[in-house]
């Protein structure tokens, strides 16, 4: 079968991450499969087999306005009309691909939804109530009931028919979890990277990442281990850091293609996003053997923490995540309870290759 996955770039979040699994996944299934882009960023280590195309000269960035997207939009579909190639399935990811794609009309399409929209809009209301009322608009008419969906969690399915008023539920497949490549990976590097033991985060800088909430229990408990930040250098970030006289005991290491030997030698891992799709983060650090606190957030952490309930704490409570931490820092939680059945690699295959299936039928 012949798969092609659309999105913006190739930057370094989890989205681009794991279509770049998925693809690769598949080609080693035996069947094709490739990356098209719309703009050259490439901060990920592509694999072998993988052929990524990038739209147009793709060296400037795309226009994201509303004529922006309908030129790209044009070019996205002369592309398709003009290369006689039939694709089993069509897979966009993150709204301005998926828009793009949505206005080129390309048939067999299915946009990713790998986060929680429904958390998005609300937390866009606290500060600017008109721009979430677009946003909801904006998402309605790219996700409304009759569009085809994929959700990466029980908890965003949920969150997509409970915010955009579906009837029909989105079809829900994980992101697959090669135990044995995270393993290997994480060997790569057994010198130590970093002079003192230390607790790990990883994740953009962002407002829902919560690196205040983060910096802030650091800045409460002195007695913490050294916290390091795998996410690019930021000027505010590191503002941030110094306004709490943290910059001897908080480090940003910056964005690691490879980051499992980093997570396999911090003696914790903490997520503590006020919402999430599914955290491939935490499902990586369990592989490698490390420890994970987690803010109990929409969605995923609940489903991939649920025999761990432990590990979960309350949405911005400082004071829970610094009591967790103090207590798993003295005696961490035992992982072998951790079940990585539904996220391993062949069984994420046969759902994406069912689903090429289904939409070659239709």
């Amino acid at each position: 079968m012949h798969f092609i996955f659309i999105t913006t770039d190739l930057s370094g979040g989890g989205a681009e991450k794991a279509i770049l699994k998925i693809a690769h996944l598949l080609i080693q299934r035996g069947h094709i499969a490739s990356i098209l882009i719309f703009e050259n960023k490439i901060e990920h280590t592509l694999p072998n087999e993988l052929t990524v195309e990038i739209l147009g000269n793709g060296f400037k960035r795309s226009s994201h306005g509303w004529l922006g997207k309908r030129l790209s939009a044009r070019k996205l579909k002369k592309k398709f009309n003009s290369n006689n190639q039939t694709y089993d399935l069509i897979i966009s990811t993150l709204p301005y691909a998926d828009e793009i794609v949505k206005l080129a009309q390309l048939p067999r399409h299915y946009s990713r939804i790998a986060n929680t929209l429904g958390s998005e809009i609300s937390a866009l209301e606290k500060v600017n109530p008109n721009k979430a009322k677009r946003r909801k608009r904006r998402y309605q008419a790219l996700y409304g009931n009759n569009a085809p969906l994929v959700s990466v969690s029980k908890g965003v399915a949920n969150d997509l028919c409970h915010t955009l008023k579906r009837t029909s539920i989105p079809h829900i497949i994980p992101n697959p979890l090669n135990l044995s490549s995270i393993r290997a990976l994480s060997a790569q590097s057994s010198k130590p990277l970093h002079h003192n033991p230390y607790v790990i985060h990883v994740g953009r800088f962002s407002p829902q990442k919560r690196h205040d909430l983060l910096l802030d229990t650091w800045h409460l408990l002195t007695e913490l281990p050294d916290l390091i930040l795998l996410t690019a250098p930021n000027h505010e970030l590191s503002n941030m850091i110094t306004a709490r006289g943290l910059q001897d005991r908080v480090h940003i290491a910056g964005f690691q293609t490879n980051p499992y030997p980093w997570i396999t030698q911090a003696r914790l891992l903490v997520l503590c996003s006020d919402h999430e799709g599914l955290p491939n983060v935490l499902l990586e650090s369990l592989a490698c053997g490390t420890p994970v606190i987690s803010t109990d957030c929409p969605s995923g952490p609940a489903e991939i923490l649920r025999d761990m309930p432990e590990c979960l704490v309350p949405c911005g409570d400082v004071n829970a995540l610094a009591n967790t931490l103090i207590k798993f820092l003295k005696t961490p939680p035992t992982l072998d309870r951790m079940d990585f059945s539904p996220y391993l690699p062949d069984k994420v295959a046969s759902a994406w290759e069912a689903l090429a299936h289904q939409s070659s039928n239709h």
